[in-house]
């Protein structure tokens, strides 16, 4: 899918300051040991024994939590699942969405050179099972 806007670290936290929401894909053992402060967790994939195995309740819990023109920026560890839910989500008609290639932990350009995500910036951070924005709570949240 082509068209989707793309954020790096510096421009993720002014679209925050500007009010957008974080929506952060990874499983919710990545999401408990650090996220982006005010982050959404709803993963793409759940981790199991076997390793990742895909969220087959993904798209369901967007969409009942989140509006079609909620301003989102999406992101996971290193940007392959955040590209991939960006393309889900423009596909069922979501027209404000975000793609934060670089994620949680950075990500690499197609000449192998790192591009640092969020902590590696030594941006804010939070961790934990975060009251309101845990799986288990957007799965009750309301669109905006």
């Amino acid at each position: 899918m082509t068209g989707i806007r793309k954020a790096t670290p510096e421009e993720a936290v002014e679209l925050l300051e500007k009010g957008y929401v974080y929506l952060d894909v990874r499983s919710e053992p990545e999401f408990e040991q650090g996220h982006v402060p005010g982050a959404f967790n709803v993963p793409l994939m759940h981790l199991g024994p076997g390793g990742l195995s895909p969220n087959a309740e993904f798209m369901q819990v967007v969409e009942s939590a989140f509006g079609k023109d909620e301003k989102l920026l999406v992101g996971c560890r290193s940007g392959g699942r955040s590209r991939r839910a960006v393309e889900l989500m423009a596909a069922a008609g979501y027209s404000d969405l975000v793609d934060f290639p670089a994620g949680w932990e950075g990500s690499r350009d197609p000449f192998g050179r790192l591009t640092p995500g969020w902590i590696r910036k030594g941006l804010p951070a939070e961790s934990g099972k975060t009251s309101g924005q845990a799986y288990s709570d957007v799965k009750n949240r309301k669109p905006r």
